[in-house]
């Protein structure tokens, strides 16, 4: 088991709070997820949203690059390696 730290319950506003040890590492505005469980509650972190990329700054950065044709998009067929090891390929 790992380190054991008590905590007060307390009222805030028209809410009831929990204080945190700091020991936690937890930052400041980060989201919780508390689970009722048999014996209490669960508290763990919310999943962070995944960030995307904006590429709206992107265009025009590189000017010389071109779409490819469709002709250069196509690509001879390779034997497959995997197709290769298989025991039916052998004749096992």
């Amino acid at each position: 088991m790992g380190k054991e730290f008590r905590a007060k319950v307390f009222k805030s506003g028209n809410s009831l709070a929990l204080r945190l040890p700091k020991e936690l590492g937890m930052v400041e505005g980060a989201t919780m997820v508390l689970r009722e469980e048999r014996a209490g509650f669960l508290v763990e972190p919310e999943d962070a949203p995944k960030r995307g990329i904006d590429v709206s700054g992107f265009a025009g950065k590189a000017p010389w690059l071109k779409p490819l044709p469709p002709e250069a998009r196509e690509f001879d067929e390779r034997p497959s390696t995997i197709l290769a090891r298989s025991p039916a390929a052998s004749g096992e």
